[in-house]
């Protein structure tokens, strides 16, 4: 299971109690070999943990390796590409210009930036900071990024296509997930300080914050000294993948850090914004992020009670028992991560891993905080690997009909060459099919290297199979009439759910 933004997979809701000071029986006793027996079944090179309780950390430990079939291990100052967490730092540091009088969160986007355009002219007008930070543009989740993720398209051209796209629902009326609308929120930074959002993030966070070897852009991470290697498990055979080229999309999912770094994120956010006994992070600026903007859901969890889910400035937030959860997970190429936070308890609980295959970096921080809410232990990390087991179990049952399909060679509505040509999309921009030593071969204007091998499933079906695997094996159907490829529906795994229409020129 490839998993980059786990929002959706990852609304397990949790019941508090009060609980001793004590560190719990599993962390003392059974936390390492709890990991380790994960890192083998669930094929994870590389593992960072911390969890702070009290203004002071409990646990900071590295397991594993940095890179599969090397003995570099993982410490706790290993860089790890952090994906969506960093939306929480992008969402802060807004916060703290409208603290600071520099801005609104509720000043209309195009105040600072006039070029700011989306779909239907009035949603340009009236769309806000908070809107942005909150995704109740009317996007899908993840609509568009196919287009933008790990793309040759600079910020300026991703800002320019999100004005392109024809959001799935109307201005506010549900959630949905945008990656582009934090970049375009992050852009606002240098029009309102004169500094770039990166630096600004370094001088107004991780340095007072003493996060000395965080990095914000993902480009900074190739000559990193001490960093992971991003994983990923393709037909369950583990590899290595490459770093993400993220930057154009930075104030979404650049960021790169470790477990020490990130404790001292989490313990300036349980102590009101302050850090050494300096106050880093306003009071303010904190309570925006944390209070809920956009309604996800009324949900249900596994075990113990909960009412809803929401999501705040960079944050996702649910009840239990009258206790509030601030949480997100992130994921970039070859890594998934979460942060979770229970204000009320001062408790804390940071993952990083260096494998996109993975549910247990939110398997242990379940673990975790059950344990120290004194709830039972149900061996959450079994539980996934069982569900994990089965998703792949069918995933391979519909690739091997697909493939026994191929085998038969069934006919085409229109001889093979004819799919070969020209296509373009409205929004993306080019696709190129053509017959490369007898197969059809889908190259994209904007993804250099990347490529789709396409084999026929009949009619007007076949079968793209992505030459990394990340962006997975889809079924795309063309339409043809009077003898002549009009289109194909083209879709990808991993990150994102909409499609995209080819129109072949």
């Amino acid at each position: 299971m490839k998993i980059r933004n786990t929002l959706l997979a990852g609304c397990l809701l949790f019941m508090t109690t009060s609980f001793a000071q004590e560190s719990p029986s599993f962390i003392k006793d059974s936390l390492e070999t709890y990991v380790q027996h994960a890192l083998k079944n669930w094929q994870i090179p590389g593992l960072a943990v911390c969890v702070v309780k009290d203004g002071k950390v409990v646990v900071m430990k590295g397991f594993g390796v940095k890179e599969m079939g090397a003995a570099d291990k993982v410490d706790e100052n290993t860089l790890f590409m952090i994906g969506s967490n960093t939306k929480a730092f992008t969402a802060t540091a807004l916060a703290m210009l409208a603290t600071d009088k520099k801005l609104s969160l509720d000043d209309h986007v195009i105040k600072w930036l006039p070029d700011f355009k989306l779909y239907d002219p009035w949603v340009t007008k009236e769309a806000s900071i908070r809107d942005l930070l909150s995704h109740r543009l009317g996007f899908a989740t993840f609509q568009g990024d196919f287009m933008f993720w790990d793309s040759d398209l600079t910020a300026a051209e991703v800002r320019e296509k999100l004005g392109r796209i024809k959001p799935l629902y109307s201005y506010r009326s549900r959630w949905g997930y945008s990656n582009a609308s934090f970049l375009t929120a992050g852009d606002i930074i240098p029009k309102v300080t004169g500094h770039s959002w990166a630096a600004f993030l370094k001088d107004s966070l991780f340095t007072p914050l003493g996060m000395n070897n965080t990095l914000a852009l993902a480009k900074d991470i190739h000559t990193a000294a001490n960093k992971a290697t991003g994983h990923t498990v393709q037909q369950g055979v583990l590899k290595k993948t490459y770093y993400g080229r993220l930057d154009n999309l930075a104030p979404a999912t650049s960021i790169s850090s470790s477990i020490n770094d990130m404790s001292h994120w989490v313990m300036a956010l349980l102590n009101d914004g302050k850090y050494n006994n300096t106050q880093v992070i306003p009071t303010e600026a904190r309570t925006q992020t944390w209070s809920s903007n956009s309604i996800i859901s009324n949900v249900s969890a596994r075990f113990n009670k909960a009412h809803f889910l929401t999501y705040g400035l960079g944050w996702f937030l649910h009840d239990h028992n009258s206790r509030k959860i601030v949480w997100h997970t992130g994921g970039a190429n070859g890594f998934v991560s979460s942060v979770t936070l229970v204000p009320e308890e001062n408790l804390g609980i940071i993952v990083l891993t260096n494998t996109d295959s993975n549910n247990f970096y939110e398997n242990l921080r379940d673990e975790i905080l059950d344990a120290y809410l004194g709830l039972p232990y149900h061996n959450y990390s079994q539980e996934g690997i069982t569900a994990s087991e089965k998703g792949e179990q069918e995933d391979k049952q519909w690739l091997q009909e697909k493939r026994d399909t191929i085998a038969m060679k069934p006919a085409t509505t229109l001889p093979v060459p004819a799919y070969a040509g020209n296509y373009q999309d409205s929004v993306y921009g080019k696709m190129t099919i053509a017959l490369e030593n007898g197969k059809l071969i889908a190259r994209f204007e904007h993804h250099k290297g990347r490529f789709a091998t396409l084999e026929a499933l009949g009619g007007n079906r076949f079968l793209a199979t992505f030459s990394e695997p990340e962006y997975g094996i889809k079924e795309w159907p063309f339409t043809t009439s009077n003898g002549k490829v009009k289109s194909v529906t083209m879709s990808a795994d991993y990150v994102e759910y909409t499609t995209y229409e080819f129109y072949k020129k």
